[in-house]
């Protein structure tokens, strides 16, 4: 790809091609999370007031995490502004939505709506963007970390999306909590601590035990679910100059019936081109990019690109190549290749030095 268009550029052509209500807000989508909210209820009542086996509080926590995460990609849909329009409506429904994830809905905004998706993959501003070895030449904890074995590092890699969204949700309070105006800080704050002390108020009340399988199990596979969608949408594309979602984002596939339980999640190229539109006509869009820009689309099987994730590091290397320095291996990223590419070790040792 020599060339890059925003997203808006790419918008602009494909939105007199679809109809008027692909614009507007669909309350509707508010029965799929009214149906996770209730499984959660009936959930939590089964492991408080029952006493249970081992293996049915296990089997609970999972359908648990389930619609903790569900309920999660509602939140983000919600916060987009395409289920309802009226901002405290939506600050109230996205709150209730991410209050199993701990992440508050004014976070949420500046970080994924006025940040991310403004300057997606760009390495400086894009606070969910990975490094480069611009930054890892002057991190010495990234040149430990990379010190280690890339197949530890991929293990360990993938079972870190058990705990990323909510480190990294932690992460991004403690990086624009300054940036908000003086007199909406205390309500950041309150929407910060109040999820974690409904969460220790429950623990105090049942005790470890229950907790840890109406909760903290739930909360980590919530995570991996969630942080397995994320770390598809952009981490196998380049960094890029110019916010361009053809270049820089990724959708994946996933069976129909996954769709509907995750609200078309998977349809991330389609979000990034029209984040204000409701992702129920999101695959109507996909149709019109892929007869417009065929060679430029970016799609995957979920399964295909979770393996691809495993196998390439998370090292950007002039933007286009995914690098690992303890090996001196390059790897294309998509649309330059993803394919292996091998370098000498000393070539990397002097990119250390640069």
């Amino acid at each position: 790809m020599k060339d890059y268009h925003t997203f808006g550029w790419y918008a602009a052509r494909i939105a007199p091609h679809l109809p008027k209500k692909a614009f507007k807000p669909v309350p509707a989508r508010l029965l799929g999370g009214l149906a996770y909210l209730l499984i959660s209820i009936a959930s939590f009542v089964t492991i408080i007031f029952f006493d249970i086996n081992i293996w049915l509080s296990i089997l609970i926590s999972f359908i648990l995490g389930a619609s903790f995460a569900g309920m999660g990609f509602l939140g983000h849909e919600i916060l987009h502004g395409t289920v309802v329009r009226k901002p405290w409506l939506r600050d109230f429904l996205g709150a209730v939505a991410f209050w199993p994830l701990t992440t508050g809905p004014k976070l949420w905004r500046k970080w994924h709506n006025l940040t991310h998706h403004v300057h997606t993959q760009d390495e400086e501003n894009d606070p969910d963007a990975w490094p480069s070895m611009r930054k890892f030449t002057k991190s010495k904890l990234m040149q430990w970390i990379y010190r280690v074995p890339f197949s530890i590092r991929a293990i360990a890699s993938f079972a870190s999306l058990a705990v990323t969204f909510t480190l990294h949700s932690m992460k991004m309070f403690t990086v624009y909590i300054k940036e908000f105006n003086p007199k909406k800080q205390p309500s950041v704050w309150l929407e910060a601590i109040l999820p974690w002390a409904t969460w220790i108020g429950l623990l105090l009340w049942i005790g470890f035990e229950k907790w840890f399988f109406a909760f903290l199990l739930p909360l980590l596979i919530a995570n991996f679910i969630v942080m397995a969608y994320i770390s598809t949408n952009h981490r196998l594309n380049p960094l890029v100059p110019v916010n361009d979602p053809l270049a820089n984002s990724l959708t994946v596939v996933t069976p129909k019936w996954v769709d509907v339980l995750h609200f078309n999640f998977s349809y991330h190229t389609e979000h990034h081109l029209f984040p204000g539109m409701s992702p129920k006509y999101y695959p109507m869009v996909k149709e019109h990019i892929k007869k417009m820009w065929p060679d430029r689309y970016h799609e995957m099987p979920f399964g295909h690109a979770l393996l691809a994730l495993f196998k390439t590091p998370r090292l950007y290397y002039k933007d286009k190549e995914l690098i690992d320095p303890h090996k001196g291996i390059l790897f294309g990223s998509l649309g330059n290749g993803l394919k292996l590419k091998e370098r000498t070790i000393k070539r990397v040792r002097q990119l250390r030095k640069t």
